[in-house]
């Protein structure tokens, strides 16, 4: 398959990469810095790399990179992810801002961007959040970042069924915690039942699979809360 990732230098997008490649995929995966991406051995697999900011407003140079080098994509998952962790009253615009920029509006412009590659029985897959889950328990501090995830949620939903007519699936992991930079900023001193590796192995699975028997759903993979 030809999978395209975002947030790819670190934590779950970097082992997700890995993951694939071992499988024997074609790669194309990004991040703001490239740097550890470039160092990931691409095994059986082809990468293909890029730095690449999801706050820019023109995504020109990202999705002409990955026309270029895969020609059509089979799955995208939207893995880059921001996070604030202060209580709501000490918000600022600017973190709404970056956070919706970031978790919400780069996988809509992504996925608008790239839908003349994606080929017929693709697979989107939106890396959600336990605390973007309705009815799941929230934690002071993550308010913007779950919400994000919760609107996250629902575009994917919303895409499943506009899709439709192109045999596209759009689906939606709401993760629970696994050992990641980001769970230490928003859990600091939290010991993860997962390490990103293990996590990673199950994502990628879902990546090139997931797609054969959900479709619109938004799916929790937690072992503890957080």
């Amino acid at each position: 398959m030809k999978i395209v990732v975002s947030g790819a230098s670190r934590g779950l997008g970097n082992a997700l990469v890995k993951n694939l490649l071992s499988l024997g995929h074609e790669v194309f995966a990004f991040a703001r810095h490239a740097d550890h991406i470039s160092k990931i051995n691409s095994g059986k697999g082809k990468l293909y790399f890029m730095a690449f900011d999801l706050t820019e407003k023109d995504f020109t140079p990202l999705t002409k990179a990955i026309s270029e080098k895969l020609q059509t994509v089979d799955a995208l998952v939207n893995n880059a992810g921001f996070l604030v962790n202060k209580p709501f009253v000490e918000m600022e615009d600017k973190d709404f801002d970056k956070t919706f920029d970031v978790n919400v509006k780069a996988p809509f412009k992504l996925i608008r961007e790239l839908f003349p590659l994606f080929s017929k029985g693709s697979h989107i897959l939106n890396i959600s959040s336990a605390g973007g889950f309705q009815g799941s328990v929230k934690f002071q501090g993550l308010s913007l970042y779950s919400a994000s995830k919760g609107a996250l949620a629902i575009l994917t939903e919303s895409l499943a069924q506009e899709f439709s007519k192109e045999a596209i699936k759009v689906n939606a992991l709401a993760l629970g915690s696994a050992q990641t930079e980001m769970l230490a900023q928003a859990f600091p001193n939290y010991k993860a039942p997962l390490t990103a590796d293990e996590m990673a192995e199950f994502i990628a699975y879902f990546t090139v699979n997931g797609h054969r028997f959900f479709n619109g759903k938004v799916l929790p993979v937690s072992l503890s809360t957080p």
